[in-house]
């Protein structure tokens, strides 16, 4: 099992979460963020300049089957990206066990 983590625009945040849904990845957790990134430039509106070295974003954490991970990836990606600064981050790291609470039964079949 893969546990796909990614940090992406709060603005992409509904085009990810149907890109994951057509693929099928219909469970996730997913926090809103705040961090510090590579945008240096403050952005302007109505005159007054706003400081963008605190960078609003949502982070998903999501656990798939290894054989699923690559699909998972790739629709975070596709429908996450912008092409600029910004778009955001993803980690992908080994689960070693997960269990269904209410049944007790462990491994990958709990995730469905």
């Amino acid at each position: 099992m893969k546990k796909v983590e990614a940090i992406i625009r709060k603005s992409k945040y509904i085009d990810v979460k149907k890109a994951l849904h057509d693929v099928g990845v219909n469970f996730f957790s997913y926090w809103d963020v705040t961090g510090i990134g590579n945008e240096k430039e403050g952005h302007v509106y109505r005159g007054v300049t706003y400081s963008t070295s605190d960078i609003q974003r949502r982070y998903l954490s999501i656990v798939v089957n290894d054989d699923f991970a690559d699909v998972t990836i790739n629709a975070i990606i596709s429908a996450a990206s912008t092409g600029d600064v910004g778009d955001g981050k993803i980690f992908v790291s080994d689960i070693q066990e997960a269990y269904r609470i209410r049944t007790g039964e462990k491994g990958g079949d709990t995730l469905k």
